[in-house]
């Protein structure tokens, strides 16, 4: 039937606030734009040239085997991925390993800096949180590779489950939506709440699979990760913070931003970064989704540039808000 509903290869349930019945969606948000307004985005002519490979001025890390106490640690891979070490957790955010962020291993966007610390240097994985389905945040490749390696706990939203369970059909999954918690050991939560963005893996499952923020409660403070997100008037951080703040860390993307007509609605600036770190109620913030895959049209150091003028503008000490470089080591202060 040429009016035939498409079906959803990932999730089936019931009509929610935020899910049609098909597909996901921002209340009150902004859609992602359609395949006209991309191609007019691809054909501007304003993509800046980013160099092949860009070595970081950090050299690869080599993490400690836990971090105990009062301690919260924060190594960049690079993009999203980072290793979270706090009250004897190791976690990583949005896991990519692969050179490429894309369906094909052999073309797409390709990684100019190498990853901050080697796979193989990893201490033991607990705990991965994947964010939402989009190829520079849900690597397969990777997460086989941490499964067979590693055998973590695996936190995602709705409908990334079957994703996952691909490629790790033995691997623990908690699968989340948005409001919901889970303990993940004695005194250690996470929650899942709004982000304002969209998923797809392909040209027919757009919004199919749900994307969240994560809120992880520990007694060492509570961190918040955000993977992608449009600031929206600063409404889910605002929201994060009432609900949940003050928060020890937030960790939020700045970069991937240009231009504004398209980006706005799914990709914050970096002056929005700071904004909603403020309304969070964040001591600090671990900057990312810069510096590794050129998705947008900036130049490479256009968000770190534009970070130092919104940290000025908004009266935020520089060392709040650490845009982090692949191998760089952040030691959260406490208090």
């Amino acid at each position: 039937m040429a009016n035939a509903k498409p079906k959803n290869p990932y999730y089936q349930g019931p009509v929610t606030d935020h899910f049609d019945g098909t597909r996901f969606f921002n209340p009150g948000g902004i859609a992602p734009l359609g395949f006209r307004a991309m191609l007019r985005w691809q054909f501007n002519g304003e993509r800046q040239t980013w160099q092949k490979q860009v070595p970081s001025p950090f050299p690869q890390a080599k993490p400690d085997a836990r971090v105990e106490g009062d301690g919260l640690r924060v190594t960049m891979v690079g993009h999203a991925s980072m290793l979270v070490q706090v009250a004897g957790l190791n976690i990583l955010t949005d896991p990519v390993w692969s050179d490429r962020v894309s369906p094909f291993s052999f073309a797409g966007l390709k990684r100019v800096t190498a990853p901050g610390i080697r796979f193989e240097d990893l201490p033991k994985i607990d705990l991965v949180l994947v964010s939402h389905n989009h190829y520079d945040h849900l690597d397969v490749a990777t997460l086989k590779r941490l499964q067979a390696t590693h055998g973590p706990h695996f936190v995602t939203p709705l409908g990334n489950d079957t994703i996952i369970r691909r490629a790790a059909p033995d691997a623990k999954i908690s699968v989340m939506d948005w409001g919901d918690r889970i303990t993940v050991s004695d005194g250690i939560t996470i929650d899942a709440e709004p982000a304002r963005h969209w998923s797809a893996r392909g040209t027919g499952d757009r919004s199919m699979a749900l994307w969240a923020s994560f809120v992880i409660s520990t007694p060492s403070g509570k961190i918040y990760h955000v993977g992608d997100t449009g600031f929206h008037d600063g409404i889910n951080y605002r929201a994060a913070g009432e609900k949940h703040g003050p928060f020890r860390l937030a960790i939020l993307p700045f970069g991937a931003y240009e231009p504004r007509w398209f980006m706005k609605g799914q990709h914050q600036n970096p002056d929005e970064a700071v904004r909603g770190m403020q309304l969070a109620n964040a001591a600090y913030t671990a900057g990312h989704h810069f510096a590794t895959f050129q998705l947008t049209d900036e130049a490479m150091d256009a968000p770190v540039k534009a970070l130092e003028v919104a940290l000025r503008e908004h009266g935020v000490a520089r060392e709040r808000f650490r845009p982090l470089r692949a191998g760089e080591v952040f030691d959260v202060p406490l208090g």
